[in-house]
């Protein structure tokens, strides 16, 4: 018997909705044809924003969209990318399949895209390839009320008001493909660069978030707080920054053979899901040296590039990163997630990489047709904890699984109390082959109204468009109440949710 112990009165930080944010490049076919059909097609949709898709991410609950990339992001030059869709220039996606990029989709495209999903703004800008007059353009463009020739240009294409950029993101992977920098060359760039992110509204501030690291590579870190922290840098500007990124990916290996996303064995499935909770390390090493810079903690982490990456489908461009989801995917995703609600102190936001037919992807489409994945349950699932509190959890009775040096505990939970009081407990069982006896005992909740639903199937599974349907989340009833809180058993690779009040 597994007991966790759950202290709901103890509560231990704040879980920011934008830990369940998405990401969506110009990469392959997530904006276009996932997200974007234009307005002419065949396919509904709304200004060109397929409805299936919209609908189906509303219903997940997105908090906030990261765009135009990426690697995509420090080629991008934004100019291009407005006005009459017939005149914008076309471009060659170096970064992702070299394939045309004929702009259709741009500044007013991502806009409409976000006020159809009721989330927040995260526009990267670019450092690598662009000035610092073109990003101070962009910000005046989008968010200047007033008469400038940006904003002007922005009436002219045919928005009167202008949008709220909510984060703004200072470049893309600085130590690679945008520009292959050192860490104390790009922090000098940042201090310059975001300088002219200038805040046109003080009632809407613009988020600022300097490029981070790449997973572990704290020397990034350290070296970038420690030149924007440095003199002449007032105190209260805390490095001129109100976030830092941090990118992680999970997978087999490293490189450019990464493992099947959909033929593996159970030494593929713990090598992952260990690589997951590699994350944790990842983050705590991270945080404390911007303890040591930001004792306060007024600059969030934002991991916002996150999740699974395995080899491309057969037969599809090797560029586009298009990739199958699983059980093992939804696992991975359960986890990651509890681990950013536990560290929700200084996490502050995540995106997972990428939103439509890229990576882990929540939806995948062909043609009209579009099917949701193992992993967009999980999300859909986790949608409760989005601004709510965490509270104290811990398990007893656990044991470590896995395959040789590959391994991890039996389950992993999180747990947060909602702004009405209801306790909301996500639970992971990483065993293949194993269900978990588990009680659940609370500080003093006595249930007296539970719903809960599931998520399981073989390790290996995944919806197809001709069986959408294989994993899907299903209501959970095998479960009784106790004097102290529940009693379950949980199968083998499952991912359940308790909503107790």
């Amino acid at each position: 018997m597994i007991t966790l112990y759950i202290n709901e009165n103890k509560k231990l930080g704040h879980i920011n909705p934008e830990i369940y944010g998405h990401f969506s490049e110009h990469l392959g076919r997530c904006i276009y044809e996932g997200l974007y059909v234009g307005e002419n097609s065949e396919i509904p949709n709304v200004n060109g924003m397929r409805t299936d898709v919209v609908e189906a991410l509303k219903e997940m609950k997105v908090p906030v969209l990261r765009w135009p990339g990426g690697c995509f992001a420090d080629e991008y030059h934004w100019k291009d990318g407005v006005g009459p869709k017939e005149k914008r220039k076309k471009m060659v996606n170096t970064n992702w399949g070299r394939v045309t990029e004929d702009n259709s989709f741009g500044t007013h495209e991502f806009f409409e895209l976000c006020e159809q999903l009721g989330c927040k703004t995260y526009v990267n800008g670019n450092v690598g390839s662009g000035t610092v007059q073109e990003m101070s353009e962009w910000v005046e463009y989008m968010t200047l009320d007033g008469v400038s020739p940006m904003a002007d240009w922005r009436r002219e294409n045919g928005r009167e008001k202008p949008w709220r950029v909510d984060y703004f993101g200072v470049g893309n992977e600085n130590w690679g493909c945008g520009g292959n920098m050192t860490p104390d060359y790009y922090a000098q760039l940042y201090r310059r660069y975001q300088t002219y992110i200038r805040c046109y509204d003080r009632t809407a501030p613009i988020f600022k978030i300097c490029g981070g690291a790449n997973a572990d590579d704290y020397e990034w870190t350290d070296t970038v707080l420690r030149e924007c922290f440095r003199s002449p840098a007032p105190a209260e500007a805390h490095g001129f920054m109100d976030g830092l990124s941090v990118h992680y990916y999970a997978g087999v290996e490293k490189g450019l053979h990464k493992g099947s996303a959909t033929e593996f064995g159970e030494e593929a499935w713990f090598n992952t899901l260990s690589r997951a909770y590699g994350i944790e390390e990842v983050l705590m090493r991270h945080s404390a040296i911007m303890d040591h810079y930001d004792p306060e903690k007024k600059i969030g982490m934002m991991v916002d590039e996150w999740g699974c990456w395995h080899d491309v489908e057969p037969g599809t461009n090797p560029g586009f990163l298009y990739q199958q989801n699983t059980m093992r995917d939804a696992l991975t995703a359960g986890v990651s997630l509890n681990i950013f609600n536990k560290h929700c102190d200084r996490v502050k936001m995540a995106c997972i990489a990428q939103m439509v037919n890229v990576l882990q992807s929540v939806i995948l489409t062909e043609g009209p047709k579009m099917i949701k994945t193992p992993t967009y349950h999980v999300f859909h699932m986790y949608k409760y904890h989005q601004d709510a509190d965490l509270v104290e959890s811990y398990v007893e009775g656990l044991k470590e699984i896995g395959v040789e040096e590959f391994q991890v505990p039996s389950l992993h939970e999180s747990v947060s109390v909602s702004a009405d009081g209801t306790v909301n407990l996500t639970l992971n069982n990483l065993s293949v082959t194993e269900d978990s006896e588990v009680e659940v005992s609370f500080a003093e909740l006595a249930p007296s109204k539970v719903t809960a639903s599931i998520l399981t199937q073989k390790m290996d599974a995944y919806n197809t468009f001709e069986n959408p349907e294989c994993v899907k989340e299903v209501e959970f009833t095998a479960y009784e109440l106790t004097e102290k809180g529940l009693k379950f058993r949980i199968p083998a690779s499952s991912v359940v949710l308790f909503r107790v009040q």
